[in-house]
């Protein structure tokens, strides 16, 4: 059973290692939520059963968001094409200068980016081939199970033109070169647009958009995200809850900072982040795991070695000490789609955050 959007009163910060703390936390959360129902009168408020959610579905006793995904709706319709005065168009871009097809129909994607996008614009299914990712699955769940049957090109770190060539694309799209796909290597066998790395999320899904010949779709979509974003945190009270990101790998452990996909897409539902967490990612201190401390902690594993190592800290009596923890307020999140950037993840990355937000996890 996933866990689901049960909690709709706003969480206060929550101090540390203190059973006065916690009860004082109890009590501001009820004041705020109070606040939140001051026309009807705080007796209005539901029993506090209700805001329990109970899962059966649980790592190293924190609850698991998103297990039972819907990705039928992933990828919309395919959009319209720009209104062009040609065959081609000219795009500028991190490796140079392309003419590209005004409305591409074999389109190679180098990264997982650069496939979301296609998604995202609905040209998916003219995808004849994508470099792969690690792990039992060639492409990201979230996606859906269609893109599971385009060829794979070689993993995104190297490439190969020759299966490239073979596809007979006329697109190919990605961040940049890479192994033996280098941009001379690329645009020998087709218009070749490689966006760079520099940009934010935003900016790389509009330079795919405008690759594809769907800029005008991709303002259009991101507009919508943002009033979506923005609705997702009002209708949880976001701005009430400081959320803590963590990301296990089989060595270490990271608080997520300011700059990851993650925290900007809470950021624009307006949930705020601990303060120890607003600069950029720094690793944790897994003997006195402090930093992690928020009024929930959303948990990321870098495989199955990092959710071995990232159980064997959330085990350990130093991670048990957090009020997060003790409060049963840990989620678990997919790192394939937390960890990543796009525009159809971010999308299912706010319902994760509506569904778990203010949410606890029980026995």
């Amino acid at each position: 059973m996933p866990v689901s959007p049960a909690v709709r009163t706003p969480a206060a910060r929550k101090p540390r290692n203190s059973t006065r703390a916690r009860r004082a936390h109890r009590f501001v959360g009820a004041a705020l939520a109070c606040i939140a129902v001051a026309v009807a009168g705080c007796a209005s408020q539901p029993d506090n059963s209700a805001s329990i959610v109970r899962t059966t579905t649980k790592i190293a006793g924190a609850g698991v968001v998103g297990t039972e995904r819907d990705t039928t709706q992933a990828c919309p319709l395919p959009a319209p094409a720009d209104p062009a005065d040609g065959p081609t168009r000219a795009v500028r871009h991190a490796s140079g200068e392309s003419r590209v097809p005004a409305d591409p129909q074999r389109i190679v994607v180098l990264g997982t980016s650069a496939l979301d996008a296609t998604c995202a614009v609905g040209l998916w299914e003219r995808v004849v081939g994508a470099t792969t990712v690690p792990g039992p699955a060639p492409q990201p769940g979230y996606l859906g199970y269609g893109v599971l049957e385009v060829p794979g090109v070689g993993v995104a770190t190297d490439p190969d033109p020759a299966l490239i060539a073979q596809l007979d694309p006329d697109l190919i799209i990605g961040e940049v070169p890479a192994g033996r796909g280098n941009y001379a290597a690329l645009s020998d066998i087709a218009p070749t647009v490689l966006v760079g790395t520099d940009k934010t999320w935003e900016e790389q899904f509009s330079a795919f958009a405008g690759a594809m010949g769907r800029a005008t779709f991709g303002r259009e979509a991101l507009d919508d995200y943002r009033t979506e974003a923005a609705d997702t945190g009002k209708s949880i009270n976001a701005a009430f809850t400081e959320a803590s990101l963590v990301r296990f790998t089989a060595t270490g452990s990271e608080i997520m900072g300011s700059e990851t996909f993650a925290s900007q897409v809470l950021a624009d539902t307006g949930a705020q982040r601990p303060a120890a967490q607003r600069d950029e990612s720094e690793p944790l201190d897994e003997s006195d795991p402090v930093a992690a401390e928020g009024d929930l902690i959303y948990v990321m594993f870098a495989g199955p070695e990092g959710q071995e190592h990232g159980e064997s800290v959330m085990r350990s009596s130093e991670w048990k000490e957090l009020g997060a923890a003790t409060d049963g307020r840990t989620f678990v999140v997919d790192d394939a789609l937390w960890h990543t950037t796009g525009l159809t993840s971010a999308r299912a990355v706010l319902t994760d955050i509506q569904d778990s937000l203010n949410s606890y996890v029980m026995e």
